[in-house]
């Protein structure tokens, strides 16, 4: 299954606040490797041209930092996956979910230990996505 992930990023790392990052990674995935990829600068926008952004780049996936409700929520009415509370290197963000390895508390932002994200690569919603203990009961499941 094919999918896009985009990822800001500052420094090497991935950017600490979504909102305001000034660049992003954006990586075609398919058949559990990188296809391609290209560096997309983001401008400081209000949550839903944020999010429209994204949606005209293709992205399907978002792993961030932190994230501000407004626009977590333009993305997920986008279609557009968010794993939030995400933090370190880039690539070994980017290695660890194609290998389906991001769950890791070595990816979680300190200070979220209240708040495990639950998730499988290349699935969606429904038994067909990531699970977010906020998005639902503790098992994440939607009601």
């Amino acid at each position: 299954m094919a999918m896009r992930v985009a990822i800001p990023h500052w420094q090497g790392r991935v950017s600490p606040v979504f909102d305001v990052a000034g660049q992003m990674l954006v990586v075609d995935v398919a058949e559990g490797r990188e296809q391609a990829r290209q560096n997309v600068g983001l401008e400081a926008e209000q949550p839903q041209a944020r999010a429209s952004r994204l949606v005209r780049h293709g992205a399907t996936v978002l792993i961030c930092g932190a994230i501000s409700w407004p626009l977590e929520r333009a993305l997920s009415a986008a279609g557009i996956e968010v794993i939030p509370q995400t933090c370190g290197d880039v690539e070994q963000v980017l290695a660890a979910f194609i290998n389906g390895q991001l769950q890791q508390d070595a990816f979680l932002m300190p200070g979220c230990c209240g708040r495990r994200r639950r998730f499988q690569v290349g699935r969606r919603h429904g038994g067909r996505g990531w699970r977010h203990g906020r998005k639902g009961g503790e098992d994440g499941a939607q009601r």
